[in-house]
């Protein structure tokens, strides 16, 4: 396994929001803006990063028995230097996040890696895949607060561009237009993978037949 695979594999294959399906807490409550799930995004990655490097480093020094009690100091401590950072330079936006960026300590995703792969993998590998699960639940929720800002407010990063006549569907930035919008994703990329399976799987079928062949002619 690479460090290629391994940041790619937490984009799209194993898209923790798409995929995984979890840590979905701060994916319905934080995407009712694009600017809130940016720096909701970057706070995770620096989190699940930081915390995959410790981890990854400490992973033969940790007591298997106290394993989880320490990923969650370790975690703890990542996630206060984020809550205080965001706190210093984007204040508006750190009271609008308000308990989900403490709350990165019990993530499932952050909690997960640290578990499933950084506490058995070399140090380039967990920053490969801390990077990578980062970047990709931070893409799915600025997607899912996309739908939501433009249907619901007519406006995208604070900018409106809807023409005047437009009516925002204020249910897209309540709780059943976060449920709604995650439905449809999670159904899009449900689509996109069986579909690319089913293009690799004839693919795959094609070849025995052309080396069959190949074979009968020589």
């Amino acid at each position: 396994m690479n460090m290629l695979r391994t940041f790619y594999n937490g984009i799209v294959p194993e898209n923790p929001t798409l995929r995984l399906v979890i840590g979905m807490c701060p994916v319905l409550a934080v995407t009712t803006a694009v600017v809130n799930s940016v720096w909701m995004g970057l706070a995770v990655i620096f989190v699940l990063t930081a915390s995959n490097i410790l981890i990854s480093l400490l992973r033969k020094f940790i007591p298997d028995k106290i394993r989880i009690p320490c990923f969650i100091v370790v975690i703890a401590t990542f996630t206060t230097i984020a809550d205080l950072v965001l706190a210093a330079v984007q204040p508006d936006v750190h009271k609008i996040l308000g308990v989900f960026v403490p709350l990165i300590v019990v993530n499932c995703i952050i909690l997960g890696r640290a578990e499933a792969f950084a506490s058995k993998n070399p140090v380039h590998l967990a920053l490969a895949d801390g990077v990578g699960m980062g970047i990709g639940f931070t893409l799915a929720i600025m997607i899912l607060a996309s739908i939501r800002e433009i249907l619901g407010n007519g406006s995208w990063f604070g900018i409106r561009f809807m023409p005047a006549g437009f009516e925002p569907a204020t249910v897209m930035i309540l709780p059943p237009g976060a449920f709604v919008s995650l439905g449809f994703l999670l159904g899009t990329m449900n689509l996109i993978t069986a579909r690319l399976a089913a293009r690799n799987s004839r693919s795959t079928e094609r070849v025995p037949s052309h080396a069959a062949d190949a074979g009968l002619e020589g």
